[in-house]
């Protein structure tokens, strides 16, 4: 197999890799506050929303460990939801947010050290849909496991949870099939060149990482919950965070398709791409601020907002979260892969400490923020993202063309 094959073929494993295991794992976000609300143990007294603040906030620690045994954690944490228990819940929540840290830092490490300048786009757009098929087989499994059921039994949840437990760990051995890639050549003076006094880009780069982190929380715990809390949807809306899931994915993976793999907007940069995530978002969260009621995330309600509650209107938002979160989420991969190819491992370290921040504090804000009040902050969130990110491309580009021109003087 050719070096570039072999690349490709590490990139498209390690995508089957997160597949498998984020099948499992966000699924088990998706329906875990649910799930949870319908547990009832004189043994048990944890929230979901505290449980996954812990984990996006450990995860700034970093510890060395491989994909693998991180994998194992996420496993664990998953497999506890089988009989959870408080103190197993809160240290299964630890110990993936210490996986985490390095489950994803080394994903971004393979990426780069697997793509070039030219193929960092398309690699990160293959890795990350197949990554948001996990939205659409876990949660498609939900609907169609919870499907009329008003109530979630112990049976219920065993069933789904030991079913999930199997295919991360599926996910986690698939890891021991990524190869190492052939040894390159030393770095043109372009690229030194590129390189130099990258560290800039970081600043204003955070405050779009930021934004991340923060409608992470939101489309992965929080929407599914209000939808799953929205009486006026049916006796049947907690089988309905599973279909928001899948409209979450099939907007990832479409997103992904046109805007990573595809690589269609690369003649004219990154911006318009974030610029229209951040449109798809705006409209999204107007049309939830009318369509949900506001103390959805925090109950069952029969409330109603601005409009008579609408199924289609929600499962529509669900879609252009996903679409718009795709926007953002390849630009970011791509812009940090190509800026930070020679020191990838701390830049997505980095990458994964800002979003994991503040992923944790839109958890712990969750427990008791109104829709409305959250929806504030992410429109702010959202529109201080992209405008930072532009400044960030603009140096980008600059550099590259700084870089460019030094390499063809020397020739």
């Amino acid at each position: 197999m050719s070096p570039e094959g072999k690349k490709l073929l590490n990139i498209i494993i390690l995508g089957f890799g997160f597949m498998f295991m984020f099948t499992a794992f966000q699924t088990c976000g998706n329906i875990e506050q649910t799930v949870l609300e319908n547990f009832h143990s004189a043994e048990f007294n944890g929230t979901g929303y505290t449980s996954l603040a812990i984990i996006y906030m450990v995860a700034v620690i970093g510890p060395q460990l491989s994909m693998f045994f991180s994998g194992l954690l996420y496993s664990g944490y998953i497999a506890m939801f089988i009989y959870p228990y408080t103190w197993t819940f809160y240290t299964a929540s630890v110990l993936v947010g210490i996986g985490a840290a390095v489950l994803w830092t080394a994903q971004g490490n393979v990426l780069a050290i697997n793509s070039s300048d030219s193929t960092i786009g398309r690699n990160s757009g293959i890795f990350w849909a197949l990554l948001q098929f996990s939205l659409f087989f876990g949660n498609l499994y939900v609907y169609c496991a919870w499907h009329g059921h008003v109530h979630i039994t112990d049976k219920d949840r065993q069933t789904v949870f030991i079913s999930l437990t199997v295919i991360s760990l599926v996910g986690c051995f698939l890891f021991f099939l990524i190869r190492k890639p052939d040894a390159e050549s030393a770095s043109s003076e372009a690229t030194e060149a590129l390189l130099q006094g990258e560290s800039d880009i970081f600043p204003p780069l955070s405050i779009c990482i930021a934004y991340t982190g923060l409608e992470l929380t939101f489309y992965s715990g929080v929407y599914g919950t209000c939808i799953g809390a929205m009486t006026q949807f049916g006796q049947d809306a907690k089988s309905l965070i599973g279909i928001s899931g899948i409209c979450i994915g099939v907007g990832e993976i479409l997103g992904e398709g046109v805007f990573g793999m595809l690589n269609k907007c690369n003649r004219f940069g990154r911006n318009p791409v974030v610029l229209f995530g951040l449109v798809i978002h705006f409209v999204a969260f107007y049309l939830i601020f009318l369509n949900i009621a506001s103390d959805a995330p925090k109950q069952e309600t029969d409330a109603r907002a601005f409009m008579q509650p609408n199924l289609g209107v929600a499962l529509l938002c669900s879609f252009l979260l996903g679409l718009g979160d795709s926007c953002f989420n390849t630009q970011l991969l791509s812009i940090i892969g190509f800026m930070f190819k020679d020191d990838s491992a701390p830049a997505f370290a980095v990458f994964k400490f800002i979003q994991s921040i503040m992923a944790a504090v839109a958890f712990s804000y969750s427990n008791f923020l109104l829709l409305h009040w959250q929806l504030l902050i992410l429109v702010l969130g959202g529109f201080l993202g992209t405008m930072t990110f532009f400044v960030a491309e603009w140096a980008a580009e600059s550099r590259r063309r700084v870089g460019l021109r030094q390499h063809l003087i020397g020739l």
